[in-house]
């Protein structure tokens, strides 16, 4: 790429169904911001035989191939890059979150254990990643829920404002409403901050719900249906929790996650 091509919205490709809509919504992000979407398939780093070899490396075309046709027919503009690189797929994707503006990755919905199933990609990536990280969940298309929710929490935290503008961005995108979670015992105060949000985003429905600074807090009380939970780098831990709703203290099915840099 030039100097002047923008860094590419990037998706990793398994073959999978999970992967396919990260890979769509990834390719919805690069047209909002006009910039190129990059699928990437990680081979395994070694391989046992040189026909086991030449079935992975099969196997990674035909996934490309599959998920370039389901971006191509969703409709988005977007031009498309693909890449076949080798390594563990945490570090594959993490190497290549450097030269990203955001990447995503696919997960399905994990039980307790959530964090060490999780943890060999999406999380590892959402933790060690060098921009913006999205973990989708397959069914996170909104269902025959009448709304879905964005949620992020505002707080005082130096990194916040990054946080929430993103999640209004989102909001904006995909034209959805928010919630936005307040730790202030103080409505007012609360109010006073997303001021400026609603003068910025005028075409985002914000709602304000107080003394619900934590996302995950959030999740685990309330029914709403959330499409998207949007939190800081101080948080990319609690991914396996946000989206692993297999354990039985969520009430939700289908978050998706974003960790914001």
């Amino acid at each position: 790429m030039t100097d002047a091509t923008p860094q590419p919205v990037t998706a990793g490709v398994d073959g999978s169904t999970t992967a396919l809509h990260a890979a769509l919504w990834a390719a919805t992000e690069a047209e909002f911001r006009g910039a190129p979407l990059r699928l990437v398939y990680v081979t395994k780093a070694s391989h046992e035989s040189t026909d086991e070899y030449a079935e992975d490396v099969r196997h990674a075309h035909s996934s490309l191939r599959r998920a370039r046709a389901a971006v191509e027919a969703a409709g988005n503009a977007v031009t498309i890059d693909t890449a076949v690189v080798s390594g563990p797929p945490a570090e594959a994707l993490v190497a290549e979150s450097a030269g990203a503006q955001m990447i995503c990755a696919g997960s399905v919905g994990i039980g307790r254990y959530a964090r060490s199933i999780l943890g060999s990609t999406a999380a590892d990536l959402a933790e060690k990643a060098h921009c913006p990280v999205a973990v989708i969940r397959p069914d996170a298309g909104g269902g025959d829920q009448a709304v879905n929710w964005i949620v992020v929490a505002v707080t005082d935290q130096p990194d916040n404002d990054d946080v929430v503008e993103q999640a209004m961005r989102e909001a904006a995108l995909r034209h959805l409403p928010v919630l936005a979670l307040g730790d202030s015992s103080v409505p007012e105060s609360l109010e006073r901050q997303l001021l400026s949000w609603r003068e910025r985003f005028p075409d985002v429905h914000i709602y304000p719900i107080d003394n619900r600074g934590e996302v995950t807090h959030f999740l685990r009380k309330h029914d709403e249906p959330v499409l998207l939970a949007v939190i800081g780098e101080r948080q990319a831990d609690q991914v396996a929790q946000i989206v692993g709703h297999g354990h039985s203290i969520f009430r939700h099915s289908a978050t998706s996650a974003l960790v914001v840099r």
